[in-house]
């Protein structure tokens, strides 16, 4: 294994592994271990020094055991050295070009020279040549694709992707709730999300509003008027960003998460047309959806 892979390429091999799973087992948050932890780079110092020199080492004793050979098992060390060490690629790499050995450049030189200069009549490199023939047959079928068959142009698919991008967006929002704002927000129907919104309806606003909505301090929610408009986008905007500027409601924005928002908003909307205990004189305009 040792003679298939060449020194240049195991010692960093072997290192990087080795620096994986340092990176792995040390817990070193957001930074990596090595930048965190100056001992970890250290270590990692050390190993590199480690497998250069046991890299030197080998190459060392494998020098004195070539130097006690005699000429016979030198030749054939060397060959097989030589074969093993990625030979394959060297063979591929000879293929692709297909250059003539210095030796035999002498059949391929042209006549004319310029100033000594000799030109050598190469033949084109296979690897350009396949290219070639590959282009021209991604050519016909993309013709025939796109322009014969009329497969999509760049602006369907531009127009698919932004499809898919919107498809994906909206799946998203239904698990981020806390995305919604007063111009996305819907009217929350599930009994889960009213329970919540009551929760901190009774939590936050009875001390104004009244556990019936009566109203207090605060103007009656039961009726149909609303200082600030009703329905569920004014209400949410009221609840986020607060009442009238000096004398309204304060903005519960700082407080509480948009999804909760909305809940609260939710609910106290299904305070309407009940009748409280006290209720207080209507304030505001009379509200049609």
């Amino acid at each position: 294994m040792r003679n298939l892979i060449p020194s240049y390429i195991r010692v960093p091999v072997i290192f990087f592994i080795i620096f994986g799973i340092v990176e792995f087992m040390v817990d070193s948050g957001d930074q990596p271990a090595f930048l965190e932890y100056p001992a970890v780079m250290l270590f990692l110092f050390l190993v590199l020094l480690i497998l250069i020199a046991i890299e030197a080492i080998i190459g060392a004793l494998e020098n004195v055991m070539l130097h006690k050979m005699d000429e016979e098992a030198k030749a054939r060390f060397l060959a097989e050295k030589e074969t093993n060490n990625f030979g394959w690629v060297k063979n591929i790499y000879n293929k692709l070009v297909d250059n003539k050995p210095i030796e035999e450049e002498g059949e391929i030189i042209l006549d004319h020279n310029y100033d000594g200069i000799k030109e050598l009549d190469n033949n084109l490199p296979p690897w350009w040549i396949y290219s070639f023939y590959i282009s021209i047959v991604f050519a016909v079928v993309y013709l025939a694709r796109y322009h014969v068959f009329d497969g999509p142009s760049q602006i369907d698919e531009l127009e698919t992707e932004l499809a898919e991008a919107k498809i994906a967006i909206e799946e998203y929002k239904k698990t981020a709730k806390d995305l919604v704002d007063f111009n996305t927000v819907e009217l929350l129907t599930e009994t889960s999300d009213l329970n919540a919104g009551k929760k901190i309806f009774e939590a936050n606003c009875v001390a104004c509003h009244m556990a019936d909505g009566g109203g207090g301090i605060g103007p009656n929610l039961t009726d149909k008027n609303w200082i600030l408009g009703g329905g569920i986008k004014n209400v949410f905007k009221t609840v986020s960003e607060g009442g009238r500027d000096g004398k309204g409601m304060v903005a519960w924005k700082q407080s509480l998460k948009p999804s909760e928002i909305a809940q609260v908003s939710s609910y106290l909307l299904t305070l309407q047309g009940t009748t409280p205990a006290k209720p207080k004189a209507p304030e505001g305009d009379i509200w049609e959806e």
